[in-house]
C-alpha cells in the first residue's frame, strides 16, 4: 500500500475520475453503478485501455467524503472501486462511509496489494508476471481473466486451481483482439463448462 503524503489514513484518495454508467463486464454486467476510478497502478498490463491512470501525480488528491456524498447523490444504490489498482491505497474509511450510506461495494483488483476495505464483491483479475496477495484468492467472488493469446488459457487454468470453491470463473476477450479471440473462447468454455463468457458490452454499446 502507498503513502504518498496525504493518503495513509486514506482520508484523501487520487481520483482520476467518477461518473454514473452501466457495469459493462463481469458477473455484475447490466448493474447501473458509481464508478470511482482511483490513480495509480503497479502492474501496467500492456494492454490496459486506461494507461492515464497509471501515474497518481497526475491526479488530484479529492477528501475520501466528498466522493463518497458523489456516490450517495447518484442514488445508483452500487460503487464499482477500480484504477489502476485501487489497493495501492487505504480504502478502509472510504468503504465504511460508503456503507454507512446503504450503498453495495464492488471492487477491481489485480490482487496486487495487501488487502484494505471491506466490499460487497471482489472481481480478482490477475495480470501475468505479478505477485497476487494470497488473500484475494480466498476473498475473490469472481476470477476474471483477460485472454490476449491462447498460452492465457493456462494462465487461467493455474488460477482457478488457487480459488475459493465459491468463484466464479470468467474469461474475457482482449478487445483489440476480440474477433480472433472470442471464437477460441467459446469453443473452450463449452468443453470446460466451469467458465464463463464475460464480454466488455460497454465498449459495445458505447457508454463510460
Amino acid at each position: 500500500m502507498k503513502t504518498k503524503p496525504g493518503t495513509g489514513d486514506g482520508l484523501m484518495l487520487p481520483l482520476m475520475e467518477q461518473f454514473l454508467s452501466l457495469q459493462g463486464e463481469g458477473v455484475n454486467t447490466g448493474r447501473a453503478a458509481w464508478f470511482i476510478r482511483l490513480g495509480g497502478c503497479d502492474v501496467g498490463c500492456s494492454f490496459c485501455d486506461v494507461k492515464e491512470s497509471w501515474n497518481p501525480d497526475l491526479h488530484p488528491l479529492v477528501p475520501a467524503n466528498e466522493i463518497v456524498e458523489a456516490a450517495a447523490e447518484s442514488k445508483a444504490g452500487s460503487v464499482v472501486i477500480t484504477g489502476g489498482e485501487p489497493l495501492m491505497w487505504n480504502l478502509d474509511h472510504l468503504t465504511s462511509e460508503l456503507k454507512s450510506k446503504g450503498i453495495a461495494i464492488f471492487v477491481e483488483t489485480s490482487g496486487s496489494e495487501a488487502p484494505s476495505g471491506t466490499f460487497d464483491w471482489i472481481c480478482l483479475s490477475p495480470k501475468k508476471g505479478q505477485i497476487i496477495n494470497d488473500f484475494w484468492f480466498s476473498a475473490a467472488g469472481e476470477l476474471k481473466i483477460i485472454i490476449e493469446t491462447e498460452s492465457d488459457f493456462v494462465f487461467a487454468e493455474n488460477l482457478a486451481k488457487r480459488v475459493n470453491n465459491r468463484c466464479i470463473l470468467l474469461l474475457q476477450p482482449e478487445w483489440s483482439v476480440r474477433d480472433k479471440i472470442l471464437p477460441l473462447i467459446i469453443r473452450y468454455i463449452s468443453k470446460n463448462p466451469d467458465w464463463r463468457l464475460s464480454v466488455q458490452t460497454h465498449k459495445y454499446i458505447k457508454i463510460p
